[in-house]
């Protein structure tokens, strides 16, 4: 269950998603383009500062279906088949012996610097299991909730410990990210390097909540959204209650203004232009598109005069999030979100 860029899929594909539930398995953009440069190797925490240490003991972990991992060392070569594992392994001083979707992860999740030698394994839904294989990695981490998934299936019988992990929980998204990084931490031996990752969000979660307040917004009612062209519309995705970004937003003292139903995995909803002018005062944070072979979604937004009507739009209290910024990575995403808010909030 991953959620591409939009997850799995592109743009294109979601143009004919019907339901909330298909929009859940898709992240927020396409893959097909190159980040740009000056978005690319922003990491805040350097590695090559870094002096933690790794443990060498016998690691057990539990992955979110319930399955015990046994390995007799830490995991040293990681094969990771979802970006937000990608970013959470680069953030814990571990270059993954392979991926999936490199360029996508590269295009969409500039919270790390991926090497460029890292070896591609595929699409994030249907990566190549020789190219895995060939990697002879440790474990692989994937994003799935069936343990009897084909891929973690074909892995198993060749050996291969597989680490099944849900991706999100819209109960507590927040935790949730903290919970997973802390996990693959483990299950690497890089538990003294994720604490200190960990203790940098939480600063960094401080000092954005304390600037906030300090600017006395107008409103601190918010909705973010991403969306694509469908068609001659616009189809719309808001970010609601169970989201990370969203619950992020709330953790600084603001209001997630999106009440439309959502999908109780990754609080993703759908909508449209009409729909989400229907919000009131709140102020509109977004993705912008990256990909110049689709059509621009904020454009065509521009040339609706509902949108043009929207409070927010007609008070210039819409702000396109920076590029780059994964809105389902882990704490490294996280705090280039907090940023986010704090610049649109204190402009």
């Amino acid at each position: 269950m991953t959620r591409t860029p939009l997850s799995r899929t592109s743009f294109a594909a979601f143009a004919s998603a019907t339901a909330v539930c298909a929009l859940a398995l898709t992240g927020c953009g396409t893959t097909d383009t190159d980040a740009p440069a000056d978005a690319k190797g922003q990491t805040s925490a350097s590695c090559a500062d870094d002096s933690s240490t790794t443990s060498a003991s016998p690691v057990t972990v539990t992955d979110d279906t319930g399955h015990e991992i046994e390995l007799d060392k830490p995991a040293a070569k990681v094969v990771s088949l979802e970006w937000q594992y990608t970013e959470d392994l680069l953030s814990l001083c571990v270059d993954p012996a392979a991926v999936a979707d490199a360029k996508g992860f590269t295009t969409w999740d500039t919270a790390e610097k991926l090497p460029d030698s890292t070896t591609d394994v595929g699409t994030r839904q249907e990566p190549n299991v020789e190219s895995i294989l060939s990697a002879d990695p440790d474990l692989v981490i994937i994003e799935t909730t069936n343990r009897k998934d084909k891929i973690v299936g074909q892995l198993e019988k060749q050996g291969i410990p597989v680490m099944a992990m849900a991706g999100a929980d819209g109960k507590d998204p927040v935790k949730y990210m903290k919970d997973t990084f802390t996990t693959v931490a483990e299950a690497t031996g890089r538990t003294e390097r994720a604490e200190t990752v960990l203790a940098d969000f939480d600063a960094k979660l401080e000092e954005s909540k304390k600037s906030i307040a300090e600017a006395d917004p107008e409103t601190t009612e918010f909705v973010y959204f991403d969306g694509w062209v469908n068609g001659s519309n616009v189809a719309l995705r808001p970010f609601g209650q169970g989201s990370l970004i969203g619950e992020l937003g709330e953790e600084l003292g603001l209001k997630n203004a999106w009440t439309g139903e959502v999908d109780p995995a990754y609080g993703l909803g759908q909508t449209d232009i009409e729909g989400i002018s229907k919000v009131g005062d709140a102020n509109f944070f977004y993705t912008g598109t990256e990909d110049p072979e689709s059509e621009d979604y904020v454009e065509l937004l521009k040339k609706n005069d509902i949108w043009a009507n929207i409070p927010a739009v007609k008070d210039d209290r819409t702000t396109a999030f920076p590029a780059g910024i994964w809105t389902f990575g882990g704490p490294k995403s996280s705090e280039k979100a907090l940023d986010a808010y704090v610049d649109a909030l204190t402009k």
